[in-house]
Order: C-alpha cells, then sequence, then structure tokens
C-alpha cells in the first residue's frame, strides 16, 4: 500500500511540475474549443478516465495483497 501512495504522490507532482513548466501557446484549435466550451468536456473526460484507472489500481492492489496474505 505505500508503493501505491508514493506513486500517486508521484504522479501527482509531476502533474504540478508540468503545469508550472508549460508554456501557453495560441492557435486556432485552441480558441475553437474554448469558444464553444467543447475543451471543458475533453477535460471531464480525461479525468474520468485518470480516476476510473487510479480506483481500478487501488482495487486491484487490495485483492492482490488479500491473496497473498492467504
Amino acid at each position: 500500500m505505500k508503493k501505491l501512495k508514493y506513486l500517486l504522490l508521484t504522479i501527482v507532482c509531476f502533474c504540478f511540475a508540468a503545469s508550472v513548466f508549460a508554456q501557453p501557446q495560441k492557435s486556432g484549435f485552441d480558441e475553437m474549443m474554448r469558444s464553444n466550451g467543447r475543451i471543458y468536456v475533453v477535460v471531464a473526460v480525461m479525468v474520468t478516465i485518470l480516476i476510473g484507472l487510479i480506483l481500478y489500481l487501488v482495487r486491484l492492489d487490495k485483492k492482490i495483497s488479500k491473496m497473498e496474505r492467504e
């Protein structure tokens, strides 16, 4: 379980580091997605997939730990 916590902490740190060093670029596609409000749909889908993967890994880790104890 400690390994999973360290992994999640590392992923969060990398996400924050990537956002700090990201440089905004102006593009027509970028502006179009924002103007239509579609960018929020894309972000929501990405967050949902990421949360689903994390929950799946946590559940899988618990099952494997339980099997190892038996």
